[in-house]
């Protein structure tokens, strides 16, 4: 049966940290990505274009799992908070552009994994707001919120590390980078 355990756990090292140091968003596509046998992402589809955003500070990602036994289903709420410093009219243009698509979001991890979030269904911008602040040390910026809704937990990219999420990818599977200038 599908539903049977297949592993246990011993306590892990307290060697992790949390906080993310960056993102990368892919326009949707319908299009698949391949998979090894450990289940992790082994190559983007061909030719795609990611979008680098550099992170610092108050990001986050949260899953939950949502589970119910009288209704037989399980599914992943998966939610992805960015704040980004200081506003342009470039990046109001691109905080645009995200709400009306439904991109797919590879997140960084500072301990070098990478989860690729909305993988099937896109995620959607939820929340935002585009504010200055009141006091000198304010945000002065964007908070934008992502929700994915998958059937399935965010998937890990294979042989990710810190700084280079992509590197064992192969071949055409490596998506090219855009680093930018919405800055």
């Amino acid at each position: 049966m599908a539903c049977n355990l297949t592993l246990g756990r011993t306590e892990p090292c307290k060697e992790s940290v949390g906080g993310l140091t960056g993102v990368y968003f892919l326009n949707y596509t319908s299009a698949s990505f391949s998979t090894n046998a450990n289940g992790e992402i082994s190559a983007y589809p061909s030719g795609s274009t990611v979008y680098y955003y550099d992170l610092k500070g108050n990001s986050s990602y949260t899953e939950t799992v949502n589970s119910s036994r009288d209704n037989g289903t399980t599914f992943f709420s998966q939610e992805l908070t960015l704040n980004l410093k200081k506003l342009t009219n470039e990046m109001t243009t691109q905080l645009k552009l995200m709400a009306y698509g439904r991109p797919i979001i590879a997140v960084n991890t500072m301990a070098g994994d990478t989860l690729l979030i909305g993988r099937t269904q896109g995620a959607d911008v939820t929340a935002g707001t585009i504010q200055t602040g009141a006091a000198l040390g304010d945000l002065y910026g964007y908070s934008v919120t992502f929700t994915g809704l998958e059937q399935l937990p965010a998937t890990f990219i294979s042989g990710s590390t810190f700084g280079n999420p992509f590197a064992a990818l192969t071949g055409n599977g490596r998506p090219i980078i855009v680093s930018g200038s919405a800055a």
